[in-house]
């Protein structure tokens, strides 16, 4: 188990005012900050990160989605910190996802959902280093 996770703010949040806000929620719960950027990712890039998708009927929407403007990625690291901060974020669908949760609180759609996170350990090192250098992480 590691002690690190992957975030992006995604545009929708970005747009609408919600990154400070957001950032301020993650530092209250307690994760330290190991590495924060701001970038507006190509729809080059985004077709990359989410490769993974690409045979699924939203892959081409979710690129566009997410090279639209910017994001901010952000390494965490907290005890547990992949399991707990897909419980701080909430269920893809805002709807569904439980009061007080980040997905809750400033996510409109399961489209517009506002952060994402890594869902494993593996997963959170792939994301983290798709976007930071060694250098670029304390």
């Amino acid at each position: 188990m590691s002690n690190r996770t992957f975030t992006m703010i995604k545009p929708d949040a970005f747009r609408n005012g919600h990154s400070g806000a957001i950032l301020d929620r993650i530092i209250k719960e307690g994760y330290a900050i190991r590495a924060l950027k701001l970038i507006h990712l190509s729809a080059e890039k985004a077709g990359q990160f989410y490769a993974v998708h690409k045979a699924r009927p939203f892959y081409g929407e979710l690129v566009a989605f997410m090279s639209s403007g910017p994001i901010i990625a952000a390494i965490l690291e907290k005890e547990n910190a992949v399991e707990s901060f897909r419980k701080l974020i909430g269920a893809t669908d805002p709807a569904k996802a439980e009061e007080g949760t980040i997905r809750k609180m400033f996510a409109a759609s399961v489209g517009e959902n506002a952060v994402h996170g890594s869902d494993s350990d593996e997963n959170a090192k792939i994301e983290g280093d798709f976007f930071f250098s060694g250098l670029e992480q304390c």
